[in-house]
């Protein structure tokens, strides 16, 4: 599925590389990069965000292990995959956080899924859901009011990550199957807001 920026493009900037460390063929974006091949690069390798939150994809077409990407320099593919349950050497695929709004976030989580039973209501992050109380090492179902968030498999915002957000598709989320391609587990155990 493909997600379409909703504002002016030119609030998102990326600048990639594909060597490590700023080297080799460079490449701006503002918009989508459905696949990276179709620009000359087999992948990414390092990136800088200049402007806006930005979702990688370890595959062409917005599929696989996703990267939330923030204002900053990626030197490396550790830079960006470092914490995940399984390290990415690529990025074929990228596109703005249309919805970002970090101060504004707020998302419901459920224990089930079609938001069914136990249910918290978050608008700050969280480095733990055990520590904050939510029982079960896993969720069912979230429904984003608004903003963009990450959902981390462990506490800390390590394993793998689940961008949710409000605008794709209504912020509803009512399985894991919807959480992305390579979401396989519901286990959440920590979740934050995208920043802009």
């Amino acid at each position: 599925m493909t997600h379409r920026c909703k504002k002016s493009s030119g609030l998102w900037k990326i600048v990639v590389w594909d060597e490590p460390f700023f080297q080799g063929k460079k490449h701006e974006f503002t918009t989508d990069c459905y696949s990276t091949p179709e620009h000359g690069f087999s992948t990414v390798r390092s990136c800088r965000i200049e402007s806006g939150a930005w979702a990688g994809f370890e595959h062409c077409g917005f599929q696989g292990q996703q990267f939330v990407l923030e204002r900053g320099e990626y030197p490396c593919w550790e830079a960006w995959s470092g914490s995940n349950a399984y390290h990415v050497e690529r990025m074929c695929s990228f596109r703005p956080i249309a919805c970002a709004d970090h101060g504004r976030s707020r998302l419901m989580l459920f224990e089930e899924e079609n938001f069914q039973g136990k249910r918290a209501e978050m608008s700050d992050d969280c480095p733990s859901l055990p520590a904050l109380g939510w029982g079960s090492s896993t969720v069912g179902s979230f429904l984003v009011r608004s903003g963009a968030w990450v959902c981390s498999q462990y506490p800390g915002y390590r394993g793998f990550q689940y961008l949710l957000e409000s605008d794709c598709p209504a912020g509803e989320y009512k399985h894991v199957r919807e959480w992305g391609s390579h979401a396989q587990t519901g286990q959440v155990q920590s979740i934050r807001r995208v920043q802009q």
